[in-house]
């Protein structure tokens, strides 16, 4: 049995009726359908055919998300999660780079990195010795001003985490912003890259192994061997092309407002609502949410 979960802050009765009769439409054997959270969330339960019925409703109601996944393993057990625009608003080393005014040279290749037009260890290098000679005291204050929680993530990870979850912040980024952001969050843990600083200063060098995709994907790969999981028990949200890996390992790979490369592979999208759409597309109501 497989569940289509619709998600907008205006779904109808209407939409809900819509859906199901595209789910018969597409031979997909609609069995059940009912309300999440009236007017916000509802799921379609069907029988067979699930791309055909991501094919049928995704794009098909304004404004509303869908995820399309199998009933029995819908609840996940680990969360693996990108960190710039999808845990946080911002690209950090993009908002660095502001701070040293040359924000749209650096913002140019995290672009085009993030798009996978670009090697992304060789872009990273390129971008972090652009910062040499940075005063360090500029990451706090970037820390401070300019990095803000992605809505829904505080109620996505606490959620989880109180119903047995394991959730791990795994960022192309660096320590210095994934260390707090995690912990704001409320991650059990955080990987990203290391900064070199030498005398107070950026020396426009990241220490070695960079953080990347194969060390995401790697995460997610040995989180799940280490907790005992199957593939289907894993849930992972990235927006970037370094995050293809990990969103094709999991067992849901979710594209959080995600560049078009990362948005066609993965096999759910959040285009339209916050983190919290992966809570409703664990069937899990608002009024069982944990404040983060």
């Amino acid at each position: 049995m497989f569940t289509a979960t619709l998600v907008s802050p205006a779904l109808t009765a209407g939409d809900l009726s819509a859906a199901a009769d595209r789910l018969a439409e597409a031979g997909c054997a609609l069995a059940a359908q009912g309300w999440i959270e009236e007017g916000v969330a509802a799921d379609l339960h069907f029988a067979m055919a699930p791309d055909a019925a991501r094919g049928v409703l995704e794009g098909a109601f304004s404004g509303a998300d869908v995820v399309v996944q199998r009933q029995a393993t819908r609840e996940k057990r680990l969360l693996v999660a990108d960190m710039d625009s999808t845990m946080i608003t911002v690209e950090c080393i993009d908002e660095l780079a502001d701070y040293a005014g040359i924000k749209p040279q650096i913002a140019a290749i995290t672009e085009a990195a993030m798009r996978g037009e670009l090697d992304f260890e060789g872009a990273l290098d390129a971008r972090v010795a652009l910062l040499a000679g940075l005063d360090e005291a500029v990451i706090e204050r970037c820390l401070a001003e300019r990095v803000r929680i992605m809505p829904g993530a505080k109620a996505l990870v606490a959620t989880m985490r109180a119903r047995g979850a394991t959730a791990i912040l795994v960022s192309g980024g660096f320590t210095r912003f994934a260390e707090p952001v995690a912990r704001e969050i409320g991650f059990d843990r955080a990987i990203a890259n290391v900064l070199e600083i030498a005398d107070g200063r950026l020396t426009g060098k990241v220490a070695k192994p960079i953080v990347g995709s194969d060390t995401k994907e790697r995460t997610l790969r040995e989180a799940m061997i280490a907790l005992g999981l199957a593939p289907e028990q894993t849930l992972a949200v990235g927006d970037g092309a370094n995050d293809l890996a990990m969103i094709r390992a999991a067992g849901l790979g979710v594209a959080y407002h995600a560049k078009p490369i990362v948005a066609a592979a993965a096999a759910a999208r959040v285009d339209h609502g916050d983190l919290s759409v992966l809570l409703y597309a664990q069937g899990i109501a608002r009024r069982d949410w944990v404040s983060g």
